[in-house]
């Protein structure tokens, strides 16, 4: 059975770096736009790994076997 450990150890990396982009853009005339678009492009990465990956581990169509006799 799978765990859900990478997608909580991704969720704390995401927060972290978010948390960077956060603290340490330059000052400046276009800081809030810089910060927002570099937290919005980790959230989108994030949320389309996590979604790829859930997918991966429970799909919605199971694999047809076929038998042959």
């Amino acid at each position: 059975m799978a765990s859900t450990f990478p997608v909580l150890f991704m969720l704390v990396v995401t927060a972290a770096l978010m948390t960077v982009a956060a603290l340490f853009t330059p000052k400046g005339p276009q800081q809030v736009t810089i910060r927002t678009s570099l937290m919005l492009a980790l959230a989108a990465c994030y949320l389309m790994w996590m979604v790829t990956y859930m997918a991966q581990l429970h799909p919605l169509v199971s694999p047809v076997h076929s038998v042959k006799h």
